[in-house]
């Protein structure tokens, strides 16, 4: 029987690869990478074979889609961030079966989705920045799923995440489960970026205000509280994807019925006007 052996919300900026160049953002995201890194190796204590990536840089206009080839390998550079991310190698497996059964257990719920073997649908950064530093030996099995969703509800994604967890579950795969995106989004205005040291600063104090509290409740364990406010914290703070990617993971982790509490792994961070952190996730 299978499981999920950790749960958490993660970064993936991508200054986290400008961060191991010589230049003047070396070093600049160390503490990103370093948490990366001990979520990693807390899973494979957990003994951990597979890593599902909620990734909010695959964006969806219909139904939910599983990436769930047999092999990823190729040379990736972001069309978004073309100057950021250039000619990232890569070469992971996938755990076809696990995808498929994901995608059979959310459409038997009433959520549309479909799992995809085509060795031309590649992975996107949101997955490819986090298995870089959680995942070099290309030990881990990996699924991606798209969590920038553009017509869906914040209830289909719950309904989805409780499928993942009912797919891990049969299955015999141990997972790592990871919602991988931002917590406030408000990237800054191109005119008004190298005025604010836009790399290191957020856009809004009040984003930053709400990203706060929104560990607080976290960290103490009021997730009951969080997810009633989810819908227009995700609205007025530009969550990333709409945090579609933040519904499944508590969808999977139970939705208000989980009793569990999230920890921070290195410490909160703006980010080109964003929000940014580690929280693992008591299971």
């Amino acid at each position: 029987m299978g499981e999920i052996v950790l749960a958490a919300k993660i970064t993936h900026v991508p200054t986290m690869l400008l961060s191991e160049q010589p230049g003047k953002l070396e070093g600049c995201r160390q503490q990103a990478i370093d948490g990366h890194k001990e979520i990693a190796r807390r899973a494979r204590e957990a003994g951990a074979d597979t890593v599902v990536v909620l990734d909010t840089h695959w964006l969806v206009n219909a139904g939910y889609h599983v990436n769930a080839g047999k092999h990823f390998e190729g040379s990736f550079t972001s069309h978004e961030f073309p100057h950021f991310i250039q000619n990232m190698t890569y070469a992971y497996d996938g755990n076809p079966a696990l995808g498929h059964l994901i995608a059979e257990k959310a459409t038997e719920k009433g959520v549309f989705t479909l799992s995809h073997e085509v060795d031309s649908l590649t992975l996107e950064y949101g997955t490819l920045v986090p298995m870089r530093y959680m995942n070099p030996e290309s030990d881990l099995k990996v699924v991606s799923i798209a969590g920038w969703c553009t017509v869906h509800s914040l209830e289909s994604s719950r309904k989805l995440g409780e499928a993942i967890r009912e797919a891990i579950e049969a299955s015999d795969s141990k997972v790592m489960l990871l919602a991988s995106g931002s917590l406030s989004h408000r990237i800054w205005d191109n005119d008004d970026y190298e005025a604010n040291n836009g790399t290191f600063t957020i856009s809004k104090e009040f984003n930053r205000q709400v990203d706060l509290r929104v560990l607080d409740l976290w960290q103490q364990g009021e997730i009951d509280t969080f997810l009633k406010m989810l819908p227009e914290y995700a609205q007025y703070c530009s969550g990333e994807g709409g945090m579609h990617d933040t519904a499944m993971l508590f969808g999977a982790l139970g939705w208000d019925q989980y009793k569990g509490k999230g920890e921070v792994i290195g410490e909160y961070f703006p980010s080109s006007g964003t929000g940014q952190v580690n929280v693992v996730f008591s299971l």
